[in-house]
C-alpha cells in the first residue's frame, strides 16, 4: 500500500516540476527585460555621451589665462499630461521615460544646471489650481537634483498661454514655482531667460511688462557682452533634425504663433547683443543664423511624446566661447521591439514546454540525425 501511495506521488510530482519550472523561466525572462527597458537602457544610451570640449585658456594681452567651463543640459517640452488630456497609461509611460532619462542624465554626466525651455506641462495654461498643484508635484519628483545642481526653467505657451490667453494669475502662479528672474550669472557667464510668448503682445499689459524688463536686462548687460538667451518660442522656421533651405522646407511654420515675428527677434538681437540663441517649441532640432553671425539653436523634445528619439543639448561654456553637443536618449520604437520580440518569445516558449508546438532545437538535431543516417 505505501510503494502504491509512493507511485502515486511520484506521478503527480513530475508535472508540477515542470510547471515550476516554466514559472520560473518565465519570471526570469520578465524580469531581465524589464531592469533592461526601463533602467539599463538608458545607462547605455547616456553613457555614450560626452561633453565637447571647449578652449579654455584666453590671452590678456600678453598673459594667457584658464577660464573656468561650465556644464550646461538644455532640455524642452516635457510637456507633463494633465488631469484632461491624455491616458493614464500614456502618462505613467512618458513621464516614467523622462524621470529615468533626467536622473540617470544627472548621475552619468554631473552637469552644473540644467535649463528646460518651456511647455513644461501639456495644460498649464487651462488647469485648475488642484491640477496644477498636482502637475508641479510630479514635475518635482521627475526632475529632482542635488542642492549643487540649478534647475532654471522658461515659460511656455502650454504653461501659461499664448499672449492672448495669459494673464497676470497665471503668470504669477508659474513664476511662485519656477522664479521670475530674468538674469541668471555664473562663472563670469550671463543667460538671459526670455518669456518670449509675451513678445507677440497685442498691446496686452504682461507683454508691455516683459519688453521693460528686457530693456532694462539689457542696460545691465552693457558692461558685458558674453550672455546667451534661453527663449520659448524661436524664431528658427524649419522642422526636422536639421535646418533645410526654405524652398525644402515640408512644414513651414506660423510666425506670430509658431515663431516669433520678425520684428519681435530684430528687437531682441538689438537688446540683448547674444553670442548664441537657444529656443523650444518646435519639438525639433535646427539651427538658423540672424544676420549671418548670431546662431539660433532650436532644442529638441525630451519626451516620448513628441518625438521617437528625444535628445537633449549638452553645453561645454566659458566667459569667451562655448561647444554644444547633441545627446539621445533611447528610440521609443527599439523599445517597443524589445517587448514585442520577448511576448513572441514567452509564446513560443510556452507552447513548447506543453508539447503544442515542436522545439526548434530539437526539429533542428532530428534533421541534421536524419541527414547523417542518410
Amino acid at each position: 500500500m505505501a510503494m502504491i501511495e509512493l507511485g502515486f506521488g511520484r506521478q503527480n510530482f513530475h508535472p508540477l516540476k515542470r510547471k515550476s519550472s516554466l514559472l520560473l523561466k518565465l519570471i526570469a525572462v520578465v524580469f531581465a527585460v524589464l531592469l533592461f527597458c526601463e533602467f539599463l537602457i538608458y545607462y547605455l544610451a547616456i553613457f555614450q555621451c560626452n561633453w565637447p570640449e571647449v578652449k579654455t585658456t584666453a590671452s590678456d594681452g600678453e598673459q594667457a589665462t584658464r577660464e573656468p567651463v561650465l556644464k550646461a543640459m538644455f532640455l524642452a517640452d516635457t510637456h507633463l499630461l494633465g488631469e484632461f488630456l491624455g491616458h493614464w497609461l500614456d502618462k505613467l509611460r512618458r513621464e516614467w521615460q523622462m524621470e529615468r532619462a533626467f536622473q540617470t542624465a544627472l548621475w552619468l554626466l554631473q552637469p552644473e544646471v540644467v535649463f528646460i525651455l518651456g511647455d513644461i506641462f501639456d495644460e498649464g495654461k487651462w488647469s485648475t489650481p488642484e491640477a496644477w498643484a498636482d502637475d508641479v508635484e510630479r514635475f518635482q519628483k521627475m526632475f529632482r537634483h542635488p542642492s549643487h545642481v540649478q534647475l532654471k526653467v522658461v515659460a511656455g505657451n502650454h504653461d501659461i498661454g499664448f499672449h492672448y490667453e495669459m494673464n497676470t494669475y497665471k503668470v504669477e502662479r508659474f513664476e511662485k514655482v519656477f522664479s521670475s528672474e530674468r538674469l541668471f550669472s555664473w562663472k563670469g557667464i550671463n543667460f538671459v531667460m526670455v518669456n518670449s510668448v509675451a513678445l507677440n503682445g497685442d498691446g496686452c499689459g504682461i507683454c508691455s511688462e516683459t519688453e521693460a524688463e528686457l530693456i532694462e536686462v539689457s542696460h545691465r548687460l552693457n558692461c558685458s557682452r558674453e550672455h546667451y538667451p534661453l527663449y520659448r518660442r524661436s524664431d528658427a522656421n524649419c522642422s526636422g533634425e536639421d535646418a533645410a533651405p526654405p524652398e525644402e522646407r515640408d512644414i513651414p511654420f506660423k510666425e506670430n504663433y509658431d515663431v516669433l515675428s520678425r520684428e519681435a527677434s530684430q528687437k531682441l538681437l538689438w537688446w540683448l547683443q547674444p553670442r548664441l540663441v537657444l529656443s523650444g517649441h518646435t519639438h525639433s532640432a535646427c539651427e538658423v543664423h540672424h544676420g549671418g553671425r548670431v546662431p539660433e539653436l532650436s532644442v529638441p523634445s525630451f519626451s516620448w511624446r513628441n518625438r521617437n528619439n528625444p535628445s537633449f543639448i549638452m553645453g561645454s561654456i566659458t566667459p569667451t566661447d562655448y561647444t554644444l553637443s547633441k545627446c539621445y536618449l533611447p528610440r521609443e520604437d527599439v523599445v517597443l521591439i524589445i517587448y514585442c520580440g520577448v511576448v513572441g518569445f514567452l509564446v513560443v516558449l510556452t507552447l513548447t514546454h506543453f508539447g503544442l508546438l515542436a522545439s526548434p532545437f530539437l526539429s533542428g538535431l532530428n534533421l541534421l540525425g536524419k541527414r547523417k543516417t542518410r
